[in-house]
């Protein structure tokens, strides 16, 4: 089985990303090895948008089977669950430590993507620049104003 994860390097002693389309790398692993299969760039890290579809994507044409990530959100998600890959919650430490959690059956399969993407404040009513939140957006009605 193909294992993917995002990382801060490209090997088995470098950190667990805390982000999944922002990562700088993506480390393939074979789960009856534990060898690396592939270490690469995210090539959408610096992306203007789409960064968690392109990054899904390239794991998709890695041919992973399991993805092990910190949270992802709902296009980056549909992505991965359309593709049949399963999602996995990793924890903080090195990609070892995340693989061999995953082996021991540590882990807990992810069954909703998190949040509703654009990052945290800044879609329709995070508390951000959106228009229910409070922020830049129209804020909060008060009263019967329309």
């Amino acid at each position: 089985m193909r294992i993917g994860i995002p990382s801060t390097g490209n090997n088995l002693d470098q950190s667990f990303a805390s982000v999944f389309g922002r990562c700088s790398h993506f480390v393939v692993i074979e789960s009856e090895t534990r060898k690396v299969i592939t270490a690469f760039p995210n090539n959408a890290q610096n992306a203007a948008g789409g960064a968690g579809i392109q990054a899904a994507q390239s794991l998709i044409d890695q041919q992973v089977d399991v993805v092990i990530a910190p949270r992802l959100g709902p296009n980056a998600w549909n992505v991965l669950q359309g593709a049949g890959v399963k999602i996995y919650t990793g924890i903080n430490g090195t990609l070892q430590q995340n693989i061999e959690a995953f082996l021991a059956g540590k882990l807990d399969e992810t069954t909703m993507a998190a949040g509703r993407g654009m990052g945290r404040g800044m879609g329709r009513g995070g508390g951000g620049m959106g228009r229910g939140g409070g922020g830049m957006g129209r804020g909060q009605r008060q009263g019967n104003r329309r």
